[in-house]
């Protein structure tokens, strides 16, 4: 799976190399924040209104379909609870990441250009909305970040905390 480690960064400060770069942060923090969850971890709930850290686990699933959507240009259709039924822990996971992975190689090199051109499409049956890419910073990769750091402090309430050798500055667990 990919982001047991953030891969080496780009050579320059290129729009779509930014964006890669935070979705690269993204994926690191996820890795480590749901490598290893256990049942108990999963179903915790910090209160009866609020998500479990399985719902936020699906929330944060969403977010990277919407992502990758994006650097496609493909709309972005709401999932269903039938779509997420049928889908284990393991595999929201595992397509969360990839989903990840594949956004930060479509954004990596893009020029400003580029980015002026993607619009994030939100499909709700006949309904479509279309906003501009600046929403993709502040949205979901921001939303998508916040949401892990909520699943950390969820596993760490659990008496799980993530690897204490993961270090998200440098990208790279320690030895």
């Amino acid at each position: 799976m990919p982001y047991q480690q953030i891969p080496e960064y780009p050579e320059n400060y290129s729009p779509g190399n930014i964006i890669s770069r935070l979705i690269d942060g993204l994926g690191y923090r996820y890795y480590w924040a749901t490598d290893s969850l256990t049942k108990t971890d999963l179903e915790y709930k910090p209160s009866t209104e609020g998500f479990s850290a399985y719902e936020t686990i699906e929330h944060i699933y969403w977010l990277s379909i919407m992502i990758t959507n994006t650097a496609q240009n493909l709309p972005c259709v709401r999932l269903t609870p039938t779509d997420l039924s049928i889908m284990t822990f393991d595999s929201l996971r595992e397509k969360t990441l990839s989903n990840l992975k594949k956004a930060s190689e479509l954004y990596t090199g893009k020029t400003k250009d580029d980015i002026d051109n993607y619009i994030i499409i939100i499909q709700r049956e006949e309904h479509k909305g279309e906003f501009p890419f600046w929403h993709m910073i502040n949205g979901p990769i921001s939303d998508a970040i916040y949401h892990t750091g909520q699943i950390v402090s969820f596993r760490r309430t659990t008496g799980n905390p993530i690897d204490s050798k993961v270090n998200v500055f440098t990208g790279k667990a320690r030895s």
